[in-house]
């Protein structure tokens, strides 16, 4: 799963590709229907790529992409985000380990957000690629 591309901005709901650099900072394009652009300033405004994003883990942290392959393993939909109890027996499977007293539901929910965009992104089905020695 190669996710380098593809970010998330604080403050900004969904998720965002991208596609470039400006004087002042990142041009970034909507993973939506509507493919709206945009630039952020660095100097403002936080972003991540998914690729480097962790959770909280009890014992050591758990990688972003292990849980979206995880879920995509699992092969089934995703539960309902309103219900509590299924979201959190649903992260005990796809994300065992997790420090359930740091991992909020609000959390839960972002990441199954988040999967439920890209899961049908062609950058979901390629490899990551190794990192250069």
């Amino acid at each position: 799963m190669n996710l380098r591309a593809l970010v998330s901005v604080t403050g900004k709901p969904g998720l965002f590709k991208l596609i470039g650099q400006s004087k002042s900072g990142f041009i970034l394009e909507t993973l939506d229907d509507k493919k709206t652009k945009s630039t952020v300033n660095l100097s403002t405004t936080k972003m991540a790529t998914l690729e480097d994003i962790t959770i909280y883990g009890e014992e050591e942290e758990i990688r972003l992409i292990d849980v979206f392959e995880a879920i995509k393993e699992k092969g089934s939909h995703t539960p309902d985000i309103k219900n509590g109890q299924a979201l959190r027996e649903f992260f005990r499977e796809v994300a065992p380990g997790h420090d359930e007293s740091r991992v909020y539901a609000s959390d839960m929910k972002k990441i199954i957000s988040w999967y439920n965009i890209i899961k049908e992104l062609p950058l979901f089905e390629e490899e990551t690629p190794e990192p250069i020695q």
